[in-house]
């Protein structure tokens, strides 16, 4: 990747530093590390410049004071599209409207905002499965069979693949 990816995601984890508060022991995840591995993950794999910052900072809207205007101003307005698009509604309450509502608004945002919503699931699956966490478990079941229900035949990505493994049989 390119020097200026790697200074943009500096600067996003840095952004990340001073916006999200500190996990603890009560916490479900250490947010800050799963957001870290989530903009790796992508940026390994060779994602775009948009892709793997929406990815870094997908959690910033929905866990952080952090506002739009302040995600628009330092990553531009496609990045704050898709951090956007993969950000719960938590005026809806029942859980499976929840999880309908955000993966088709990250379908209708596009293959890369499901590419980033994909990607977290993926690495929070892997995070709840070392933890032995059955109800989280089930949270990231429900958001991957939601993704593959919703999922446009043309949205073609090898992530899609590496995430249906993960789901139970």
């Amino acid at each position: 990747m390119t020097e200026a990816l790697n200074i943009k995601f500096e600067n996003g984890v840095r952004f990340l530093t001073q916006h999200l508060p500190s996990s603890d022991e009560s916490s479900r995840k250490p947010i800050l590390f799963h957001d870290i591995r989530v903009g790796v993950y992508l940026y390994d794999h060779g994602y775009s410049e948009d892709v793997v910052l929406a990815g870094l900072l997908h959690d910033t809207i929905e866990w952080s004071g952090a506002t739009e205007k302040m995600l628009r101003d330092q990553f531009g307005n496609n990045v704050l599209k898709l951090v956007l698009a993969s950000t719960k509604d938590d005026s809806i309450e029942d859980k499976d409207k929840k999880t309908t509502e955000l993966i088709q608004r990250c379908v209708k945002n596009g293959q890369d905002a499901l590419i980033v919503k994909a990607a977290d699931i993926l690495d929070s699956f892997k995070w709840y499965s070392s933890q032995d966490n059955a109800e989280q478990l089930e949270y990231c079941t429900r958001n991957a069979n939601a993704i593959f229900k919703y999922k446009p035949d043309e949205f073609n990505d090898t992530i899609f693949d590496k995430l249906a493994t993960w789901i139970p049989k």
